[in-house]
């Protein structure tokens, strides 16, 4: 079973919203935090936004007041709701969880949804 699985990635016009899930699936044991990052083509990996367990959540700089994180902890699913998107958002969007998974503390990424948005 894949421990993460993203969806709702796709294309959309500048000025226009989009809404990311991830849910988390198989051995489990308990996950502290969640939350998505992204990488542009000839770009590093970087912070889009995570949320803990308790509901504190930490933004990258360029999505703060765009984006929302949230999370549903009796599902194991984090969202991303992204509006006012632009070109400069487009990017391969991956899902990451920390927590217990097979008895051991692991950082898993999921396989990455892509995002375009376009001028």
């Amino acid at each position: 079973q894949v421990p993460l699985v993203e969806s709702g990635g796709g294309l959309v016009q500048d000025g226009g919203s989009l809404r990311l899930s991830c849910a988390a699936s198989g051995s489990w044991i308990s996950i502290n935090t969640m939350g998505w990052y992204r990488q542009a083509p000839g770009k590093q990996r970087e912070l889009v936004a995570t949320i803990t367990s308790g509901g504190s959540t930490n933004y990258g700089d360029s999505v703060k007041g765009r984006f929302t994180v949230s999370r549903d902890n009796a599902q194991n699913t984090v969202y991303l709701q992204m509006n006012s998107l632009k070109p400069e958002d487009t990017a391969v969007y991956y899902c990451n969880a920390f927590g217990r998974y097979n008895l051991r503390y692991a950082n898993i990424w999921g396989q990455g949804t892509q995002v375009t948005v376009s001028s």
